[in-house]
């Protein structure tokens, strides 16, 4: 028994010692080989945004302006979009406003342009160029979103979401595509949905220009890799901004309502930090999303029977809570 005893000792001596020479310094090295790879990922994200040119569409509320806010921060040159030229003041005088250490002294570039408006669009850009000379990362936020039924929806209603969500953009990153491809250098970001992945009952014109921005981005990732062009698709769950309250309806009225859904979802401010960061690491592809919708997405893909019945059940349930 003593033998056995010491022999035991021995051998937890030297798994001991095992530990303390080789275990604990490996780790060690490890944990500090990491945070130098994180050190020198944030250094280049950080060089990489610098005094970049940035285009941000729909940047007077939301994720645009907390998207504004961020890049500011990072000290990058931008060009805010949007509709509504007193509140794209407003967004300046409040980036002017804030004081960091390391404070960015450039002015933001406002450019007025409606995106339903291909043509209005086209001279945006033209603009831009004039003004900056080059866009070096272009964010194609501005959307809208719809509730209704398909057989109450008249063609104008998806024309309307068609055209602000899908023709807009890519009518702004056709217009500036051949500056980035002449410089062979530029990145461009479009902000879809997981509804560009999956669609749910009554979001049908939402869904459909979501899985068309996401196809489009998709291919035009391929076709621009030989220029050294970037493209980033990110796809949010459900953000905590005035979507559901602007959505169109059936009839192209505003819908008017926070769905609680949209209440419970992430702050903006949180997924432009996602937008910044999949920018600055030159990501092809973010989900921003909970479990369940990143669940459903998989399960889409992998077992479509199941997903389609439960997104009949989801639509019935829909029915029934208002009453139709």
């Amino acid at each position: 028994l003593s033998s056995c005893g010491f022999r035991k000792t021995v051998q937890k001596g030297k798994l001991m010692d095992f530990t303390s020479t080789v275990i604990i310094p490996l780790l060690f090295g490890s944990l500090g080989i990491f945070a130098l790879f994180r050190l020198l990922q944030w250094m280049r994200m950080r060089a990489y945004l610098q005094e970049a040119v940035v285009v941000i569409t729909g940047a007077t509320s939301g994720l645009g302006k907390e998207c504004a806010k961020a890049f500011h921060a990072a000290g990058s040159k931008l060009v805010l979009c949007g509709r509504d030229s007193e509140k794209l003041k407003e967004v300046v005088q409040e980036l002017c406003a804030v004081k960091n250490h390391r404070k960015n002294t450039h002015k933001p570039h406002t450019v007025l342009f409606d995106l339903s408006d291909t043509k209005t669009v086209v001279n945006a850009a033209e603009e831009i160029l004039k003004a900056l000379g080059h866009v070096d990362i272009l964010i194609n936020n501005a959307g809208i979103s719809f509730r209704g039924t398909i057989v109450d929806t008249g063609l104008d209603v998806d024309k309307k979401v068609m055209e602000t969500n899908y023709f807009g953009p890519i009518a702004l990153t056709k217009a500036l595509l051949p500056s980035m491809i002449k410089r062979r250098q530029g990145h461009i970001v479009a902000i879809s949905s997981v509804q560009g992945k999956i669609s749910i009952p009554f979001r049908s014109a939402y869904a459909a220009s979501k899985h068309a921005t996401q196809a489009f981005f998709d291919c035009l990732r391929a076709e621009v890799e030989q220029y050294d062009i970037e493209v980033t698709v990110v796809s949010p769950g459900y953000i905590q901004t005035n979507l559901s309250l602007n959505a169109v309806t059936a009839d192209g009225s505003r819908y008017g309502v926070m769905d609680k859904t949209t209440a419970q979802g992430q702050t903006a401010a949180e997924v432009a930090q996602v937008v910044l960061n999949a920018v600055g690491q030159k990501k092809k592809e973010v989900l921003v999303a909970g479990l369940t919708p990143c669940l459903a997405v998989y399960l889409r893909n992998l077992c479509p029977r199941l997903f389609f019945t439960l997104m009949a059940s989801r639509a019935k349930k829909e029915r029934k809570a208002k009453g139709s």
